[in-house]
């Protein structure tokens, strides 16, 4: 049995340890709501961006050329784009979302490389020994678009040069405090479904029914989607990296606040403890002293 000093460096130790999961689930909760606003912020310019795409699918007579938005019919070689942390203590965020993508391809119609952002999903993959193309470490526990940049460039470098023929995205998808999900998308080719399009537009978006008004564009059509099209193919990785990222924290959140209370739990449990051995040590010394008083009363 430990002794009672001991006892009491333990219930120090896990107070310590209390104190630092609390700061640390204190940390988590502010940084998430600023994700949250962060993934808010976007919205407003890839709505905008999006509109623009399907007006150009709505235009009369128009067909996309853009190498993004064609999809080939033979399918060599997948990229997929993985996102994870830097760090832990967030419970299984991590492991969720390198289990689901491992899942997601595990019979792939052709041989799959990864780009991982994070450093514990990379880990976790290199000792699964996957094909790893590159990987993004050390991101800003906040990042903005130009922290993220080259990983869009590199994803639209590969599929131009042809090097892969698809480029899928695999994150976690931010519901709520309590709720995350793996979430998998093809992020290239980019789809424009132009008859989703208009069902859409005569579904009441502000476009009525009958032929479609034609819009002029200035530059020419041809060079906004040469613009927007990687454009907008960064922003959802951007955005889904900052989907990621409220993930995270929110899932470090729950962990932190679960380890306080089970730390506090442990506190308890070892006070009692400590009570019950010094209890014990107490009467031992009084049964010492009355069997010493004794003896001396009877010599």
């Amino acid at each position: 049995m430990p002794s009672l000093r001991e006892m009491r460096l333990r219930i120090r130790s896990v107070g310590n340890i209390a104190q630092v999961t609390r700061a640390l689930q204190a940390v988590s909760a502010s940084r998430v709501r600023r994700a949250q606003q962060a993934v808010q912020a976007t919205r407003p310019y890839a709505t905008k961006a999006w509109d623009v795409l399907r007006h150009l699918a709505l235009q009369p007579g128009r067909d996309f050329v853009h190498p993004l938005l064609t999809h080939r019919e033979h399918v060599s070689r997948i990229l997929v784009v993985l996102v994870s942390s830097d760090r832990g203590l967030a419970g299984a965020y991590n492991a969720n979302i390198v289990r689901f993508g491992l899942e997601h391809f595990r019979q792939p119609p052709a041989p799959v490389q990864y780009v991982i952002v994070g450093r514990k999903g990379r880990d976790m993959l290199a000792r699964r020994r996957v094909d790893i193309l590159a990987d993004f470490s050390n991101l800003p526990a906040e990042p903005r678009f130009a922290d993220v940049s080259a990983i869009g460039r590199l994803a639209v470098d590969e599929y131009l040069q042809g090097k892969v023929d698809q480029v899928h995205l695999v994150y976690t998808r931010f519901v709520n405090l309590l709720r995350q999900e793996p979430t998998s998308m093809l992020l290239l080719p980019l789809e424009v479904d132009v008859e989703a399009s208009r069902v859409m537009a005569f579904a009441g978006h502000g476009v009525s029914r009958g032929p479609q008004p034609a819009y002029l564009y200035e530059p020419s059509e041809a060079e906004l989607i040469d613009q927007i099209v990687p454009r907008f193919t960064a922003l959802q990785l951007y955005h889904a990296i900052l989907e990621s990222t409220a993930s995270e924290q929110a899932a470090r959140m729950v962990a932190m606040q679960s380890a306080t209370q089970n730390a506090g739990e442990l506190v308890s449990a070892l006070r009692l403890e400590y009570n019950q051995a010094r209890q014990q040590a107490i009467t031992s010394d009084m049964l010492d002293i009355a069997g010493g008083v004794e003896a001396l009363r009877q010599g």
